[in-house]
């Protein structure tokens, strides 16, 4: 049965055209998976998937992903964190396998980015939320720690307790949405330079209709930041609000209001 798989441009060029049909017929696509973003099971027969290539120097590995959690695109990867995984989601080896364990993912983390109409202060503000795959560490340092959080109040996020308000604006970031797609969010470039990009979607996203209204009323968007396994994929927006309080009440999630670039 064919699979309502994604196979984007850089993935397909990486496994080559004929693996690419071969996944969108079916033939070596799973049914069920393990998401690689949000850890939950998807289906590839029932809902939009994306393929996840994780390439290493000299190995490959094929991960499935729930469409709305992350975009299809390459992965880069040290063959070492490559060898080294050790989380099983399914997966289909897209390159010699060596000695990879065939179903497994990378302990590299990929950003999960879900969008989402929030109700704050009896507003809906239009908001995004990040949870990384897995823990994020200080650049430079091999500690097992998880330092995302730490990271990002370092940048100016803001730790939250409750959403009973809006977080402050955080100047110099910002959401890029071009022809209605997410495209980005943006940090201050090194020594006050121009904008670079924080995160990127490998395609532009699709965002609703009243997210893309509601940003467009407030000229900026609501980011949402929580350790890997806080938040979860939520198939809706009052899940979605319900997994955000209670990482708040457990300490483990920091915002900002970003300015909106383009619209």
């Amino acid at each position: 049965m064919p699979r309502m798989l994604d196979v984007s441009d850089a993935v397909r060029a990486e496994i080559g055209d004929e693996e690419a049909e071969r996944l969108l017929a079916g033939e070596n696509a799973p049914g069920s998976y393990d998401c690689t973003s949000c850890r939950t099971p998807g289906d590839s027969e029932q809902e939009r998937t994306s393929t996840v290539l994780f390439v290493g120097d000299e190995t490959a590995v094929l991960a499935f992903a729930h469409a709305g959690c992350l975009p299809s695109q390459v992965v880069q990867v040290t063959e070492e964190q490559l060898r080294g995984a050790v989380r099983s989601i399914g997966a289909v080896d897209g390159g010699p396998a060596g000695d990879v364990p065939q179903k497994a993912v990378p302990e590299q983390a990929v950003l999960g980015v879900t969008s989402g109409l929030v109700l704050v202060d009896g507003e809906l503000h239009p908001a995004l939320v990040v949870e990384p795959t897995s823990p994020i560490a200080r650049p430079g340092t091999n500690g097992t720690g998880d330092d995302f959080l730490p990271l990002l109040v370092e940048q100016g996020f803001t730790p939250v307790a409750e959403l009973t308000c809006a977080p402050p604006v955080l100047h110099g970031w910002s959401v890029l949405l071009a022809v209605g797609r997410l495209h980005a969010v943006l940090q201050p470039g090194p020594d006050g330079g121009q904008p670079v990009a924080w995160w990127q979607a490998h395609q532009p996203l699709q965002v609703t209709d009243g997210w893309r209204a509601a940003a467009n009323k407030h000229q900026q968007v609501l980011m949402f930041a929580a350790p890997v396994g806080s938040i979860g994929r939520q198939p809706r927006e009052d899940l979605l609000r319900e997994a955000l309080d209670r990482a708040a009440a457990q300490g483990r999630l920091v915002a900002a209001a970003l300015p909106l670039a383009g619209t």
